[in-house]
């Protein structure tokens, strides 16, 4: 029994999806997401706070102005002039808002506003229509004590030091990036992606966030960086390419099926996995199994075995649970316990080929 629980449990969560904060916001309609999409024009309403009261925002404004402008959005700052949605900053020397979303919990999200931060914070979020829909982020500084910090560095007036380091957070994190995927704008995403100038976190983030907002405007740009064996990122597009479904499904397998590195042909296997396991597609199965049995043929030794590329074949194959993958996988497990090898490679081979067993057996499972 407890080894069926073990397997159930394994099998729910290798199965589970990726949540993401548009997946909790039901009430956002078609029409509003079509409007969403339709977004070029923004009024940018900046709020600059301190304990003293408010304060012209002057460079937050521009840094924020400057920083959407560059993503390719066209930015107003008078309510009067015409608009598609406006974005709300409101920066404050000493946080007191401090709710999530309306609807769904996204306290736990990466840049979501933290509760218990009462110090100096700038807040995101937006009304379409004068509607707010519950999208908030928010940046902070590395101090929460301002009148402390400011003393610190000598600074004259807590409020004006606090703003100056917020506004110095304004200009590295990246809410373009984050707007622009709150409203499924991939081309403005993939522009930054291709633009040689983007420096290298900001193109792992935009890869990231292509796989996850699944739309069929990104393929085609993740199809061109993972068909690059050459390319840096060659590896994430091939990662970001799998959170697009079965789309994906042929190109990746073509990838792990004629590419002839090893780290590329990994990825390629991580990313047939993650899809089999969200949507169970029969076709995934077949390239992986023959590139197991093609290894078992000729394992005699650890250099026999390309550990990394076999490591997440046989994770992957864990996540397919198809029943011709039983006895190769139980060949796998006598082959590499039989192999004299501590390394630390060997060591993650065994503990996939291992929860392999469990997940592919059922009758293992109720044993």
């Amino acid at each position: 029994m407890r080894k069926f629980l073990f397997g159930l449990i394994a099998g729910v969560c290798l199965m589970a999806p990726a949540v993401d904060s548009s997946a909790r916001r039901t009430h956002i309609t078609e029409e509003q997401r079509a409007q969403l999409a339709a977004i070029n024009t923004i009024y940018l309403n900046v709020l600059a706070v301190t304990e003293q009261g408010r304060v012209p925002p002057g460079d937050l404004l521009a840094t924020i102005t400057t920083r959407l402008e560059n993503v390719g959005y066209a930015v107003v700052t008078d309510r009067k002039q015409a608009h598609d949605v406006e974005f709300r900053v409101k920066c404050e020397e000493r946080k007191r808002w401090s709710g999530t979303t309306h609807s769904g919990g996204d306290a736990e999200l990466a840049d979501a506003p933290a509760r218990l931060w009462k110090g100096p914070a700038c807040l995101f979020g937006y009304r379409l229509n004068g509607r707010d829909l519950g999208w908030y982020k928010e940046t902070r500084t590395e101090f929460e004590d301002a009148y402390a910090a400011a003393r610190q560095a000598k600074a004259k007036a807590s409020g004006a030091y606090a703003l100056e380091q917020l506004n110095r957070k304004l200009q590295t994190f990246d809410f373009p990036v984050m707007i622009a995927t709150e409203w499924r704008h991939t081309d403005r995403l993939a522009q930054l992606l291709e633009n040689p100038k983007t420096d290298k976190r900001r193109k792992l983030r935009i890869l990231a966030t292509l796989s996850k907002v699944q739309s069929k405007e990104a393929l085609p740009h993740l199809v061109k960086l993972a068909g690059d064996e050459n390319a840096e990122y060659a590896e994430e597009a091939i990662l970001a390419l799998a959170g697009l479904g079965s789309a994906a499904t042929p190109i990746l397998t073509d990838i792990f099926t004629t590419t002839k590195q090893s780290n590329i042909q990994a990825a390629a296997a991580k990313g047939l996995g993650l899809i089999g396991a969200h949507t169970g597609d029969p076709d995934i199965t077949p390239p992986l199994l023959d590139y197991l049995n093609a290894n078992l043929e000729k394992m005699e030794s650890s250099s026999d075995i390309d550990f990394p590329v076999l490591t997440e074949v046989v994770w992957s194959i864990a996540k397919l649970r198809n029943e011709k993958s039983i006895q190769p996988i139980e060949q796998l497990n006598i082959k590499i316990w039989l192999i004299r090898d501590t390394s630390d490679a060997m060591k993650k081979l065994r503990d996939a080929a291992n929860v392999a067993t469990k997940m592919v057996d059922l009758d293992y499972q109720i044993m």
